[in-house]
């Protein structure tokens, strides 16, 4: 009688695993082809386009160095862009930090990336995020166990928000910020403005740079939505721990803060693990 008993809670909780493995399975392919569709939307020219000091010239002084201190010159344009990266983040000032594991996706001509997110809130228990930049256009979904919507945010605020993203993300793959959709207007020798303009939307943010030319922080005000509004908070991405990948120095780590009347709060600290550049090609362990 008790192994009977035992044996349907078992057999319950057996199932559940086994339709979770499914969904996320289903998941995985939905999320190999919007992958492949957006790497395959890259449209620059295939031929390499090294780049040569003399295209940094009109450049404010600090982005130059910044950009030289990136090991660009003398390399090929970065048309896309595969990263995996692994933190932690929480979604208010009182809330707990949660372990995530990321990947994302890019490419330059045109902007657009795609970043997907499995975190971890309780045992067996966690939330997928997508955020998505297309054709200038941003949207955020949210699901539980890969299930069940939670959010589904897009409309003038998102494309703002996630073309600030975007802006503030060329720090892992320098060579964008010689786009022709990148303007900059110089501050002083250590920080610089970058108005970015596509689809129909402009946005602008200030690179900070220290005195090796390493991006400090990026500085932007940016939409935040709380309960269901939005509101143009001050938003910015400081970064660190500089490493060398594929021939490229960018910044390893970074934190994510909001500066609110209410005070500081950091909702991301994020490190690289590992990045690909112009090796458009999902392989089975990129898709998780």
């Amino acid at each position: 009688m008790l192994g009977h008993t035992l044996f349907i809670p078992l057999m319950l909780i057996l199932l559940f695993f086994i339709f979770i493995s499914f969904i996320l399975y289903r998941t995985n392919l939905n999320n190999k082809d919007e992958i492949a569709e957006l790497l395959n939307g890259s449209t620059v020219n295939k031929e390499k386009k090294m780049i040569r000091e003399e295209d940094l010239k009109l450049l404010p002084e600090p982005v130059q160095t910044w950009l030289k201190a990136s090991q660009v010159v003398g390399k090929e344009y970065i048309r896309t862009i595969r990263l995996k990266q692994k933190g932690m983040l929480r979604t208010a000032p009182d809330k707990n930090w949660m372990p995530f594991t990321a990947e994302q996706y890019f490419t330059t001509q045109p902007p657009a990336f795609l970043w997907k997110a499995r975190v971890k809130f309780a045992p067996f228990l966690f939330i997928t995020g997508k955020d998505k930049y297309v054709q200038g256009r941003g949207n955020m979904r949210i699901k539980l166990l890969s299930l069940f919507t939670l959010a589904n945010a897009r409309g003038d605020e998102m494309d703002q928000g996630t073309m600030i993203r975007y802006l503030g993300e060329i720090t892992w793959f320098p060579t964008a910020a010689l786009s022709n959709y990148v303007e900059w207007e110089s501050i002083d020798s250590h920080s610089a403005k970058a108005t970015m303009h596509y689809g129909g939307v402009t946005a602008s943010g200030i690179f900070t740079f220290d005195n090796q030319g390493k991006i400090h922080k990026f500085t932007a005000e940016r939409y935040m939505e709380r309960k269901g509004t939005y509101s143009l908070e001050t938003w910015s991405t400081k970064v660190d721990q500089y490493k060398e990948f594929g021939g490229f120095r960018i910044p390893a780590r970074a934190e994510v803060t909001w500066h609110l009347d209410s005070g500081d709060f950091t909702s991301i600290k994020l490190e690289i693990s590992n990045i690909k550049y112009n090796e458009p090609e999902i392989h089975p362990l990129d898709i998780t």
